[in-house]
Order: C-alpha cells, then sequence, then structure tokens
C-alpha cells in the first residue's frame, strides 16, 4: 500500500515536467557556425575593451553569424553575443549596429536587447557565445 502511495505522489511530478524551452539555444532564425577569434584589449581596435560596460562590436570574416558584441562586465568576466537580429534570418538590414550604452537595435525592426542579459523585445533572446580569459587577451568562441 504505502508504494502505490509513493508512485501517486511521485507520478503527478514527472506530469508537470516538461523540456526546457531555452530560447537561448533553439533559435531557429541563426545557424550554429563554428568560430573561434582571439582579441587583445591593447590594440586600438579593442580599446574600449579595457573599461567595463563598453562594448564593441567585431565584423570580422567568419566571426559569429554576422559579427558579435563584446563587453567587458569586469576584470575577470566578458559577455559576447551575436550581431544578428535574433528574431530575424541574417540579411543586409538583421546587423544591429545601433549601440545605446548596454543595447543594441535591431535595424529591421526596432526593437532593442540588453548586452548584460541579452534579453530584449522579441520572442528570442540574443545569441551567447563562450568567453575565455587568456592572460592579457580574450577569447570568444562558439
Amino acid at each position: 500500500m504505502k508504494k502505490y502511495l509513493l508512485y501517486l505522489l511521485v507520478f503527478p511530478l514527472f506530469l508537470c515536467c516538461s523540456k526546457d524551452d531555452n530560447k537561448r539555444n533553439k533559435n531557429p532564425y541563426l545557424p550554429d557556425y563554428s568560430f573561434s577569434i582571439t582579441i587583445d584589449p591593447d590594440l586600438p581596435l579593442y580599446a574600449d575593451l579595457k573599461t567595463p560596460i563598453n562594448p564593441v562590436l567585431i565584423t570580422s570574416a567568419n566571426v559569429g553569424v554576422n559579427g558579435i558584441f563584446v563587453i567587458k562586465i569586469s576584470d575577470t568576466n566578458f559577455l559576447a553575443w551575436e550581431a544578428n537580429c535574433p528574431n530575424q534570418y541574417p540579411s543586409e538590414c538583421s546587423r544591429m549596429v545601433e549601440l545605446n550604452n548596454t543595447t543594441a537595435k535591431c535595424n529591421c525592426d526596432g526593437l532593442e536587447y540588453s548586452l548584460l542579459t541579452g534579453v530584449g523585445g522579441g520572442d528570442y533572446t540574443l545569441k551567447p557565445y563562450r568567453v575565455e580569459i587568456l592572460g592579457t587577451t580574450i577569447r570568444v568562441y562558439n
């Protein structure tokens, strides 16, 4: 009898569980391209990364889908995000280039996204990339 009571208590827990609907990792608009870039903040191009909360847009070939944003949070914490609007297929206007402090704005639909959290006005969040600090350089990769 105790066994059946235990099953009755545990079984509803399995019904309540569902797949994680993590929209950061299941975006149908953005392909998963493998890339790796090493960034040296001592170079003039990336000098803004020496100061916290100062994002840099990197549009080098083969970096992300449509470029990446890198932002320094602290000396030991950097974030990197895809620069393509998360709710649009890659196109001429889908690269976010309009930066306002810690937000990036999509040119096509006008939605804004936080470069601190990745959250914005659309259905999907910004696509995050991995960041590794290697002494004085930063590696961003997927």
